[in-house]
């Protein structure tokens, strides 16, 4: 856009041709008046032409600015229209854009909820046919196990029953085996006894001496078939020997545990005790020193000797069995003391060699003795048995009728 003319120009030239026009009259005017009143009339005619002449200057120059002015406006107006029209085509732009927009995302909402709608009934059905089939499965395998159950407590209580009674019938006839044995061994005590008391009556009244060896051999042998069958009424839980009165001196407790064992000739005594063991005990004690020293004769050479020694101490008397048999070893030693100090006796599990061992754990417990064992210095094992102070007397004591020990 140019620049538009300074309407300064304009007024300029109206005012000099105004001033020119004005000037000329007033000449005139002041030519023709009298001489008197020439010089006011011209003062007067002057400022008058000056003021005409400023007047038409101001007012052209404010027309010239008015036309300027609106030739300026109406350029505006239309630069203003032009606008308002390309803001009417971004305004309608935006609104179908908007539309547009709108449109697309009412549509893909709607998309999107249809296929969150299919998704949840496909999972919904997907979730029922699922939960169907497992209560189905659950019930069924719930029933299936609960039969299974049934039978199972059935069985068990079945296999229970039969085994109680299988139990039952093995107690009872374990019973009275046990009482078999009991009371068999009870005979053989009774006629063990009896052929003793014979044997010793008639060995006094026979004086050839083959004969009297003959009798003297029969009660040797006569009195370990005595020791066996105490053996098996300890085992069996019946009463095993006599009792005396009186306690009965230690070399009479010694001398008949000597004659209850097949190799006697070998047991040497060494002791000087002047003790004696309780009547109610004496047999007890007796009979496991007798098992005592028939192991260590039966697992000595057949020549060697086994060694017997008493020794009193605070707590009571221990009777010390050696022999120069095999060293045991650390487990058979342990197994040893296991035999002679378990609670329960399994007799299944003894064997001939540990029988004699049971034998000496039963009279332990029911006597309060104490049974150890021991590396010996003589190259085997020792034994040692504790009497108990409670169980030892050294007042007056009562001897044993002394063994048939053949010489």
């Amino acid at each position: 856009m140019t620049a538009s003319p300074s309407p300064l120009r304009p007024s300029a030239l109206a005012l000099l041709v105004t001033a020119a026009a004005a000037g000329a009259l007033s000449t005139a005017a002041v030519a023709a008046a009298p001489s008197a009143v020439q010089t006011p009339l011209a003062w007067f005619s002057f400022s008058g032409s000056l003021l005409l002449a400023v007047a038409a200057g101001a007012v052209t120059w404010w027309a010239r600015s008015a036309r300027e002015l609106r030739g300026r406006l109406s350029h505006l107006t239309g630069e203003l229209r032009t606008r308002e029209a390309y803001i009417a085509r971004l305004t309608a732009d935006g609104a179908r854009d908007a539309a547009a927009r709108t449109a697309d995302h009412d549509r893909i909402t709607t998309a999107h909820a249809a296929e969150v709608e299919r998704l949840i009934t496909a999972h919904t059905a997907e979730l029922h046919h699922l939960t169907t089939a497992h209560t189905a499965e659950l019930h069924h395998l719930t029933t299936a196990h609960a039969t299974e159950l049934d039978r199972l407590a059935a069985a068990q209580q079945a296999t229970r029953e039969r085994l109680g009674e299988e139990l039952r019938r093995a107690r009872s006839g374990r019973a009275a085996a046990m009482a078999a044995a009991a009371n068999a061994a009870g005979r053989m005590q009774a006629l063990a006894t009896g052929m003793l008391a014979d044997l010793r009556e008639m060995e006094h009244r026979h004086a050839d001496e083959e004969v009297l060896g003959d009798l003297l051999h029969l009660d040797h042998r006569t009195a370990q078939a005595g020791r066996l069958a105490d053996s098996i009424a300890v085992l069996t839980g019946a009463r095993s020997g006599r009792r005396w009165a009186k306690p009965i001196v230690m070399e009479s407790i010694l001398r008949g545990a000597m004659g209850r064992i097949g190799g006697y000739q070998r047991v040497r005594l060494h002791f000087t005790s002047e003790a004696a063991v309780a009547g109610h005990a004496a047999e007890g004690v007796m009979h496991a020193l007798a098992e005592l020293l028939d192991n260590a004769a039966n697992f000595s050479p057949p020549n060697a000797e086994v060694h017997v020694y008493v020794e009193e101490v605070p707590a009571g008397v221990v009777i010390t069995v050696e022999d120069s048999g095999l060293v045991m070893s650390e487990v058979q030693l342990r197994r040893a003391e296991q035999a002679v100090t378990a609670e329960s006796l399994d007799l299944a599990g003894l064997s001939g060699t540990r029988l004699g061992l049971a034998v000496v754990g039963r009279l332990a417990r029911k006597h309060g003795l104490t049974v150890s064992f021991r590396p010996s210095a003589r190259g085997g094992t020792g034994a040692l048995m504790m009497i108990p102070e409670e169980l030892i007397s050294h007042a007056p004591a009562e001897p044993l009728p002394a063994p048939a020990l053949l010489t």
